[in-house]
């Protein structure tokens, strides 16, 4: 069964690690990664990147890229979500604080964001402006 909006914005806006998928070029399939997102209900989703990393140079060149997020418990349920890019941004160390929070303990947020300060090199913040959706919870709760 398909999801409402309301629904489907609410499971995506929380923390689940996304598949992101983007073109791959000719005669290849797409890259699809396991990614960190943020998404806030009715707006756009963002992802942070190294700078120079193949997916970010990959959605720079497709100028789209999907996200998909699952559960399996307590229904099998899941939310993707493509559209163009809205805009590329440096990444910025209170976006990587957001990030780290969102999905780490908060004892472990401060010490992974030192580690990806020292060691990931420049991030870059990708929004993706949501335009097609697909949706379904496949039990009742």
């Amino acid at each position: 069964m398909s999801l409402t909006t309301a629904e489907r914005e609410q499971f995506l806006a929380e923390p689940h690690v996304a598949a992101l998928s983007v073109s791959a070029g000719p005669n290849r399939g797409p890259l699809t990664v396991p990614i960190w997102y943020q998404y806030s209900p009715g707006g756009e989703a963002w992802v942070l990147t190294e700078a120079d990393s193949r997916k970010a140079r990959l959605i720079e060149a497709a100028g789209c890229f999907s996200l998909m997020v699952e559960r399996v418990e307590p229904t099998v349920r899941y939310v993707s979500v493509e559209g163009p890019v809205s805009r590329t941004v440096p990444g910025t160390g209170e976006m990587l604080r957001e990030m780290s929070r969102r999905y780490l303990p908060a004892e472990k947020a401060g010490p992974y964001v030192e580690f990806a300060e020292a060691e990931l090199g420049e991030q870059v913040a990708v929004f993706l402006r949501p335009q097609r959706w697909l949706s379904a919870d496949l039990g009742s709760t």
